[in-house]
Parts: C-alpha cells; sequence; structure tokens
C-alpha cells in the first residue's frame, strides 16, 4: 500500500516535494510523543512535523477544542469580528515583550516573514534587506530572496535587494577561531562596514537559532550589538521566531532573549508550534509599523476561528505546564547524553543547541567536510531503531536535527539517546 501510495504521490506532486527515507513513510496517527506508520510500525518522534508539533500529539486539551470550534463555526475571514483571534493577539502581544504590539495573523511562517518584510520596506521605504549567512526563512519569492542557504534558495531573482551578514554560526567562517567577544566585536565591524557600502537597509530578519541551518547560533549578545547599531540607522530588527519561540530553547520563551540586551525587536515573526499542527503564522510589530501599510488589505484564511481556538489551547497548557522548563531539564539532560556519545564517535564534529533545539554535526573524520551521505545513514538508521528526527545545514546536509515535543520527559530522552547512540555508532 506504501509502495502504490508512492507512485501516486510522484505522478501527481512536484519532483523537488522532498520525502524522507529510502523507503518513505505514511505516518497514521500519533499519541503524546510517539507516532504510528501505515503498517503500524511505532516511532518516538524527535521531529514533530519539523518542530510543529509543539506539545503533543492528539494532545486532548486541543483536540477538544478545535472538536467544539468546528461544531459552532470554522471560518468566516476577517472581515467580521472574531473572538478567538482577538483573545489569541492579546495573549501573544503580552507575552512578545515588544511595547504597544498589534498581532496580524497568518497561515504559516513563509507567509508571516513575507509580512514582516512587507511592513518593514513600507515603513522604511527602502527594499534593502540585511539577512545572515545560512539562514532560512521560507518558500515564498520574496522569502527565498533573502534565505542564505542555497540548498533552499532556487532562483536569485527577488524583489528585494539582499546583503548577507557574518555572524549566525559561531563554529565556522573567518571569525570562527576568535573568543565570543571577539566573535562579536569582528561581525559588528562587519557589520558596520557593510553599512558603509549601501543605502540605508530596511531591516535586519534573523533566526536566534537558524533551524533548516542544523540549529546554529552565535554568541550570546551578537543581536543586540548588532541592534545598537541599526538602532543609530533606524534599521529595523526582525526576529524570525518560527522555530525558536513558545520555550523551545528553555532558556528563554523567545529567541530573542539571549539577544536582548538592547531591548526586543521591531518585528517578530511566529508559527509552526503556536498551533501544534494547525496552520497559524503571525507578525508581532509595534503599532505604528503594523499600521504603516496606506491600502486595504483582509485574511481570508489568517486568524480562522478553528485555528484560533487550537492556539489558545495550546498555549494555555504549555504555560500551564512549563513546558519551557520542561525543555530545559529535559533537554539539558538529552543534549549532555548526546554529547557523551559524540565524543566517542569520530563523524561527529560537534553537538549544539539548547533546549530541546539540538544540532548533531556529521562530517568526514578528521576534517570539516560535511559527509551528508553518512548524515542520511544515520537517519535511517534511526528510523529502523525507531526514532524519528530531521536533517538540515549550511553548505551541505549533514546536521541532525533533533526537536521533540516540549512535554518530552527523562525516560523517553533517554530511549531516543540510545537509539541515536546505536545509529550514529553504526557509522563506518
Amino acid at each position: 500500500m506504501t509502495n502504490d501510495l508512492l507512485g501516486r504521490h510522484r505522478a501527481v506532486l512536484p519532483d523537488w516535494l522532498a520525502l524522507y527515507y529510502e523507503e518513505p513513510l505514511e505516518l497514521t496517527h500519533g499519541e503524546g510523543r510517539h507516532v504510528w506508520d501505515a503498517q503500524g510500525n511505532r516511532y518516538l518522534d524527535f521531529f514533530g512535523g519539523i518542530l510543529t508539533t509543539m506539545t503533543a500529539h492528539a494532545l486532548p486539551e486541543v483536540t477538544k477544542a478545535v472538536s467544539e470550534q468546528a461544531g459552532r463555526i470554522i471560518h468566516s475571514s476577517t472581515l467580521y469580528l472574531n473572538r478567538p483571534m482577538v483573545e489569541l493577539a492579546e495573549r501573544i502581544a503580552q507575552l512578545s515583550g515588544i511595547p504597544d504590539a498589534r498581532v496580524f495573523f497568518t497561515t504559516s511562517g513563509t507567509e508571516a516573514n513575507d509580512t514582516a518584510l512587507l511592513l518593514a520596506t513600507a515603513y522604511r521605504r527602502s527594499n534593502t534587506i540585511l539577512a545572515m549567512r545560512n539562514s532560512y526563512h521560507g518558500r515564498s519569492f520574496s522569502a527565498v530572496g533573502i534565505t542564505g542557504n542555497s540548498g533552499w534558495s532556487p532562483t536569485s531573482l527577488s524583489p528585494l535587494q539582499t546583503l548577507y551578514v557574518h555572524g549566525g554560526v559561531r563554529t565556522r567562517g573567518p571569525f570562527a577561531s576568535l573568543g565570543d567577544d571577539a566573535y562579536i566585536a569582528a561581525c559588528v565591524e562587519d557589520l558596520k562596514d557593510l553599512l558603509g557600502h549601501t543605502r540605508a537597509p530596511a531591516a535586519l530578519i534573523a533566526e536566534p537559532v537558524q533551524g533548516v541551518g542544523g540549529f546554529t547560533a552565535p554568541p550570546d549578545g551578537l543581536y543586540a550589538a548588532f541592534r545598537e547599531v541599526l538602532h543609530e540607522r533606524g534599521i529595523l530588527w526582525i526576529a524570525d521566531e518560527v522555530q525558536t519561540g513558545w520555550g523551545r530553547t528553555g532558556e528563554h520563551f523567545w529567541g530573542w532573549q539571549a539577544h536582548g540586551q538592547s531591548g526586543p525587536p521591531d518585528i517578530l515573526t511566529f508559527a509552526k508550534g503556536i498551533g501544534n499542527g494547525m496552520s497559524i503564522g503571525g507578525v508581532v510589530a509595534r503599532s505604528e509599523i503594523m499600521n504603516c501599510l496606506d491600502s486595504n488589505s483582509i485574511s481570508t484564511f489568517g486568524g480562522t476561528q478553528i485555528t484560533m481556538a487550537a492556539g489558545l489551547a495550546n498555549l494555555t497548557y504549555l504555560l500551564e505546564h512549563d513546558l519551557q522548563g520542561n525543555a530545559r531539564r529535559v533537554g539539558g539532560l538529552l543534549i549532555e547524553r548526546l554529547r557523551a556519545v559524540a565524543a566517542q564517535v569520530p563523524a561527529v564534529r560537534e553537538v549544539r543547541g539548547r533546549g530541546l533545539m539540538i544540532g548533531i554535526e556529521i562530517t568526514k573524520p578528521g576534517t570539516d567536510e560535511a559527509d551528508p551521505r553518512t548524515a542520511a545513514a544515520v537517519l535511517e538508521a534511526a528510523r529502523e531503531g525507531g526514532l524519528l528526527i530531521g536533517k538540515g545545514g549550511g553548505h551541505n546536509t549533514s546536521s541532525l536535527r533533533v526537536a521533540p515535543p516540549l512535554s518530552l520527559n527523562v525516560a523517553e530522552a533517554e530511549e531516543g539517546a540510545a537509539i541515536l547512540e546505536n545509529a550514529l555508532r553504526s557509522i563506518p
């Protein structure tokens, strides 16, 4: 049946629509931190539909909220007042840390970043954007145009002029050998130099932890130092929190808070985990930025009653059960366990991350050369052992991405680490 479905998939869907595994999986249902495939095999899920199943599969509180809302009204568009949308916007505005915040809901992180770029360029009357090398911001025309990762950027055509800044990858690049303070200073000087050669940009967009790039991050405080330079010139800071938001990093509720010494971002984008699988994205911005557009706009599907009901229930569960604290505690145990294993596997260059956002970079032993073939083999071996993880990386896809639901418990973390250990030790 799976082979039949795969054939049908290939006959009607694009060739560039990626599938994991040599024998792709059809996932039929899930519960907690586990999912099952069409053959009845159970897997521990350490990827959550690309960091989207944030709390748990089939979480009763979310399922109940969706079911009850579906029995009333599913959709009406933004042309009508929408109580669940207002209620969720109020909570997110308060949690964002942005003063006088306004919230606009979209259906995805791509659309959220697209909206943020529209707001920034309209507000600043500039189409120049600063972005980080190794970044990923979505698959729309504008988001692809600012993505600093060639594996996910199929065209160089863009409505924006994009300039790429150093700093998003701590252990690679021309400043990798420097200590943290010197690294930040060098990146700031590079930014200042870059700004001396161009017209004033609209904004810098940056992921506090680069997701598709393999869960790489700069030293804490880099974007705070950047913000000082940007603020002097009126340039906005957009924090892409599509993957880092809602407490996943454990130490902070938002990734930007590791760089918050100079204040919050001007614009924040979010998506993925807030809906726990429902299609929710959004933008938070200071009111004068959000309100700068001088033409009418609506959203047909952004902020529908059913997705907002799911988001409210999911956010309530996350806060009431302190899943940020759980990500810090269980994620800390998991990353130390994986580092202990990696120390004995020559192909592992680095285990990095924080909370339940962990990257394992695979290279050819004794070198810094990416090894995507071996990374793919580990992904397959983990699946055979009953564990689902993800992939990512910059110059080549050779980083494994570990991002379980935030309700992961210690026993499941140990089980997943043991499976990953066996998969890593299977490397020839």
